[in-house]
């Protein structure tokens, strides 16, 4: 069924209900620390099985994306844990689609407990990292919901229901969750539900933030940045401002491209860089690379003596990527279908036509590379609506990303991917 068919059946139906995500991610550096032994992400070389199940979508939904023209930036983690709080509530075949797509197993309660858990590691206060979670349930005055789906995405995300008011004032209950994902993310990702998005029919908004402030572990001297040519894919050269550093970095020659891993202070964070060896080989690199691929690179890094050159940059989306058309082509459709989808787990009217359906995800995504650190942040929107490696000599390697790479940000404990993206042609950072 196309988005027109969709929209046709919804027209005049009493209500929708809209599950949004926002993720936000935000780090910068202040201070350089000596890299240690085990400053790096070694202990997280090895992918735990949950992170595994993450990072299989996070592939399958870059390469339904990968198409997309110039640079490129998303959060698989938000958009993962949007559609994992709408599957607790799913049933049936619903659920089984989207328990495929998204690689899940176990219950729903056990995937929620999982992610639960991360978060609060990831907030542990004693860590060099600044790293923030807040959720929030925004949901009709009017309209009920199943009160133990409330009670299991409280107990898991901390998510309290805020009610507002979408029959007769959508634009401001907008407004207002807009407003919240801005400050949750330090202002970067702003209007993640665009206008028309929400109208009187819309029932309840599931919204995540994330906030992570973070020094790179060994910064770049501002003074070693210089302007370098850069060789599109496809463009014209150009100069670019270009970072240097020199010294002991995670470092793994594969088969057709290069792996570095930047850590953050701490090591508990990371940013892993794919470049490829021939300056048009990117496009090759994204449609090859998968998850099993991605963690055989990571866990092939060794430390080596690296000559670094790393372009400043800056993506930040004019608006949201519409995700509905990409997750179904993975497989998700019944959850997107208005005459089958069952998300009575979230709530399950009397009348079958006042059923729930998935009509369109929303994601949002910005990043920030310079001298001292990363800024990065992310949302994500699911609206629902009613149905009516080898060991190399010691030397000196070169790691010049004068061309097209990939970048991922990740948790080195478990691996699990956070952010990910391309850069096609570097844009410096705005002040």
């Amino acid at each position: 069924m196309n988005a027109n068919a969709i929209g046709c059946r919804a027209q005049g139906r009493a209500r929708r209900l809209l599950s949004a995500l926002a993720l936000g991610l935000a780090c910068a550096a202040a201070a350089a620390q000596p890299p240690g032994p085990d400053s790096s992400a070694a202990q997280g070389s090895a992918m735990n099985p949950s992170a595994s199940q993450d990072n299989a979508f996070a592939f399958d939904l870059y390469r339904e994306l990968r198409g997309r023209p110039g640079n490129l930036v998303l959060s698989p983690a938000s958009v993962a844990l949007a559609l994992q709080l709408a599957w607790a509530g799913a049933r049936g075949a619903t659920a089984d689609q989207m328990r495929q797509v998204l690689h899940l197993q176990g219950s729903p309660a056990e995937v929620m407990q999982a992610a639960g858990a991360l978060g609060a590691r990831l907030q542990t206060p004693d860590q060099p990292l600044k790293f923030r979670i807040a959720n929030r349930l925004f949901g009709e005055d009017s309209y009920h919901f199943e009160q133990p789906y409330l009670d299991a995405a409280r107990a898991a995300y901390g998510a309290p229901l805020e009610a507002v008011d979408f029959r007769h004032h959508s634009e401001a209950a907008r407004l207002r969750i807009n407003a919240w994902v801005e400050q949750q993310t330090e202002r970067r990702i702003r209007d993640l539900v665009p206008r028309g998005a929400l109208n009187a029919d819309t029932r309840l908004a599931l919204v995540n933030a994330i906030y992570f402030l973070g020094d790179w572990d060994t910064p770049f001297a501002r003074e070693a940045t210089r302007n370098e040519t850069f060789h599109p894919d496809g463009g014209d050269s150009r100069e670019v401002s270009t970072m240097h550093r020199r010294g002991a970095m995670r470092y793994a020659q594969r088969d057709g491209y290069k792996a570095l891993e930047l850590p953050y202070r701490g090591g508990q964070m990371s940013m892993l860089l794919l470049l490829p060896d021939q300056a048009d080989g990117l496009a090759a690199l994204e449609q090859s690379l998968t998850a099993p691929q991605y963690e055989a690179a990571v866990r092939a890094l060794q430390m080596q003596q690296v000559d670094l050159s790393l372009p400043r940059f800056e993506i930040d989306p004019a608006g949201a990527m519409p995700l509905g058309a990409s997750l179904r082509h993975l497989g998700m459709n019944l959850p997107f279908d208005p005459l089958r989808a069952d998300f009575s787990g979230i709530a399950d009217p009397p009348d079958p036509q006042d059923r729930l359906f998935l009509s369109e995800v929303f994601h949002k995504a910005f990043v920030k590379v310079d001298e001292k650190g990363t800024e990065a942040a992310a949302a994500t929107a699911a609206i629902m609506a009613r149905a009516a490696a080898v060991m190399r000599p010691v030397q000196v390697m070169q790691f010049k990303a004068d061309h097209p790479f990939l970048f991922f940000i990740r948790d080195n404990p478990s691996g699990t991917i956070l952010f990910s993206g391309r850069v096609a042609d570097p844009q410096p950072p705005k002040p």
